[in-house]
């Protein structure tokens, strides 16, 4: 990686992780009162942040809506299954329909019975690192009809699930909340990987032709180390500001 490409992304992930600009999913979760609340509520958050903005976010905004502001104790005392059917007929956005809905807050459920929360879940199940939770997670939810809110096949990109434990590991000045930071290292977090970034990373010459996975997100990920030793998923930022300005200037 040149001088000139590491000077860069450090003046982008320095001007986008202060003014991170909305609208963004993690206004959402940011909106929650209270650490469980946030925690659940950024995990719906992710699982639907997919296609546009302008359509995702009023789906994560009607959840929180059901939930009356308290996603947490909804998930919790089973109250979804009052307002969310078990229909596989009926979809409640794009490809997921709400039975998947229902399998995924189902799931979320359990997790929280018989661990009180998602995170001390993934503080049991999982490594301490960021690869490690992503693989929890995907276990947790496997074989649960949720597969296309919340992906079981860690080899995959699994690029909100990385959003996901961004937000919950990383102390940003904006929008990460730091709620695990004191059981998964920083350093291990892996970048969230989607065509964008995939498309920012290619023309910075940090990726060649690798198609979007978790290797190929790994190899993202310590090119970015290269340059954010103690913090590499700055670099999410980085890659997000210069796509958002237009590209390498």
């Amino acid at each position: 990686m040149t001088t000139h490409t590491k000077e860069l992304l450090r003046l982008y992930a320095d001007k986008y992780e202060r003014t991170f600009p909305s609208p963004d999913p993690s206004e959402v979760m940011l909106a929650a009162n209270g650490d469980g609340n946030r925690e659940a509520t950024a995990f719906v958050a992710s699982c639907l942040s997919f296609g546009a903005i302008t359509q995702f976010k009023p789906k994560i905004e009607q959840l929180v809506a059901f939930a009356r502001g308290d996603m947490d104790g909804w998930i919790r005392s089973g109250e979804f299954a009052r307002t969310i059917p078990d229909d596989a007929g009926k979809r409640f956005y794009r490809f997921a329909t709400y039975a998947n809905l229902y399998a995924m807050l189902s799931a979320y459920n359990r997790i929280m019975h018989d661990n009180g929360t998602l995170g001390e879940y993934v503080r049991a199940a999982g490594d301490g690192t960021g690869l490690g939770a992503v693989k929890a997670i995907c276990a947790a939810f496997a074989g649960t009809g949720a597969g296309c809110l919340v992906p079981v096949d860690a080899t995959s990109a699994c690029k909100r699930l990385c959003m996901f434990l961004r937000w919950m590991v990383r102390r940003g000045p904006s929008v990460d909340i730091g709620l695990w930071a004191d059981f998964i290292d920083r350093r291990t977090l892996v970048m969230p990987l989607d065509t964008h970034v995939l498309a920012q990373a290619r023309k910075l010459g940090l990726l060649s032709k690798e198609s979007a996975s978790m290797s190929t997100a790994r190899k993202l990920t310590a090119a970015m180390a290269e340059v954010f030793p103690d913090d590499p998923l700055r670099g999410d930022f980085a890659l997000f500001g210069l796509g958002r300005d237009g590209g390498e200037k």
